[in-house]
């Protein structure tokens, strides 16, 4: 679709059932009580009373303290995927070495590990995200590389390809009544750039970018048409990264999958079970019952109270047959059936969403375990990595392009720009004495040259660092081949 015309209900009624849906997951991505309670209980798509957030009872809100708990379990999902995915840097090169040096700088200045980890994160929890790239002269002299967020973006997909994107967001000054929006639009070799005075759900009327301060500035970028801002390069400026495909509940569209699909349940589950663990320790708290000659008054109207710190007591006038005394009333807390439940809901949830438990801290009973078994352990999450490494490395690929192409044609002219290759290591990271272990075992059956074992304890290095590395070894142990000649005198 276009700019939004004039009067249009916001957001469009067609994307509704998907800003939904992240609104869900982002109250539980958010760990946030007061907005899971909002979520649940104010607003009617998501309603649902048996829900532990969805719960108004008299009990909740009379109480000073919110006796709900929650456990963040959600942002630990997210954060084990980002740091899957991007916690090492994926390998990325092009062929002209004047081109890749220019790109190390690009994403070290631009800290586009960090971006990257960030946008994962995200993605886990929203079901995808978007990569911009753009510029600012008046800050940086260098593209950059930017995240956008699904919840605030109205794609548009040819033959599950992405052909133009508008993110919109809402400025300052808006209020429950009137909304500023600013509109962006990403098409191949230019940005439109719109500005919108409405209500929470209509667009209202396109005015023009200097009416409102955010936007004034962007009105000296426009071209001849004056609505739009060339980039100088054919393809789009903006990428989306779907977390995993396909979406269940929307099979006909290429929007992704949040790792909290089918999971919101467990969620609740879980806060519940700590709830009632929690309840039971504040009931198992130690009280005493005493009989009210052990009350002192305070005066009229003023009702009673117990000094427990007093030792000495005068006698009462109560025969000693009734058992009219002090009583200690303390109950027990059911910690091994909470513990047991809360394990349990944990192990299924983090399953669920595409995770092994032992990433979560479970299956940790401190046991040796061989290799294989830690393998088995692990098989899960390295299936639902090399499957997000699948869905993102083109979307990567593709910006980083779009980068250099931006940089060669506004700050470094000269540069060749290349489409580069972005390659994800097998995120197992052994350790040194596991390493070692692997290279004297195949040592030992000779089935590994010295060369090899060298890439093997260091694969970063470059061919010339491994042949220089071999030379040093087998100079030190003796075992570099004779010099033909100089064990020959030379012939007069």
């Amino acid at each position: 679709m276009a700019l939004p015309g004039n009067g249009a209900a916001w957001p469009p009624p067609q994307w509704a059932p998907y800003y939904r849906a992240m609104r869900v997951d982002d109250a539980w991505y958010s760990g946030d009580r007061q907005r899971l309670a909002r979520v649940y209980g104010h607003h009617p798509e998501v309603r649902e009373r048996r829900k532990l957030w969805g719960r108004k009872s008299a009990e909740f809100r009379m109480r000073k303290r919110e006796p709900r708990l929650h456990v963040p379990l959600a942002g630990d999902i997210a954060r084990t995927s980002a740091d899957m995915l991007f916690a090492d840097m994926p390998a990325i090169t092009v062929e002209d070495t004047t081109t890749q040096d220019r790109l190390n700088v690009l994403l070290d200045e631009g800290m586009v590990q960090e971006t990257l980890l960030g946008a994962a994160e995200q993605a886990a929890a929203l079901s995808g995200v978007f990569l911009r790239v753009t510029w600012d002269r008046d800050l940086v002299q260098r593209p950059l590389l930017t995240v956008m967020q699904p919840d605030a973006a109205i794609p548009e997909f040819r033959f599950g390809m992405l052909r133009a994107v508008m993110f919109w967001r809402e400025l300052d000054g808006s209020s429950d009544a009137h909304v500023w929006r600013h509109i962006e639009r990403h098409e191949p070799g230019r940005i439109v750039h719109a500005l919108y005075e409405g209500t929470p759900d209509n667009i209202g009327r396109r005015v023009p970018l200097t009416e409102h301060p955010d936007t004034a500035d962007l009105a000296l970028t426009l071209s001849t048409d004056g609505e739009s801002t060339p980039t100088g390069v054919p393809q789009l400026t903006a990428a989306y990264i779907p977390n995993m495909l396909p979406n269940r509940l929307h099979r006909t569209a290429p929007i992704g999958r949040s790792d909290y699909a089918a999971v919101h349940d467990l969620f609740d589950s879980l806060d519940e079970v700590w709830t009632s663990w929690m309840r039971d320790i504040r009931l198992a708290r130690a009280r005493l019952i005493v009989p009210d000659g052990y009350l002192r008054s305070e005066g009229p109207g003023q009702g009673a109270s117990f000094d427990d710190d007093r030792e000495v007591w005068h006698g009462l006038k109560i025969p000693p047959t009734e058992g009219s005394g002090i009583t200690l009333a303390q109950f027990g807390i059911r910690v091994a059936e909470h513990q047991a439940t809360a394990d349990a809901v944990v192990r299924q949830a983090v399953q669920t969403a595409g995770y092994d438990a032992q990433a979560f801290g479970l299956d940790g009973d401190g046991q040796a375990v061989t290799a294989t078994e830690v393998d088995a352990r692990s098989a899960r999450g390295m299936v639902t990595r090399k499957k997000k490494t699948g869905y993102a490395r083109r979307p990567i690929a593709d910006m980083l392009h779009v980068m250099l192409q931006v940089d060669a044609a506004l700050f470094t002219p000269g540069l060749k720009p290349e489409r580069p290759r972005v390659e994800f290591g097998d995120g197992v990271a052994e350790s040194p004495q596991q390493t070692a272990t692997t290279l004297d075992l195949l040592a030992r059956a000779g089935a590994v040259s010295t060369a090899t074992k060298v890439k093997m304890l260091h694969p970063e290095w470059k061919d010339t660092d491994v042949e220089a590395e071999v030379a040093a070894i087998l100079a030190e142990t003796g075992s570099a081949a004779p010099d033909p000649v100089g064990t020959f005198p030379i012939g007069t």
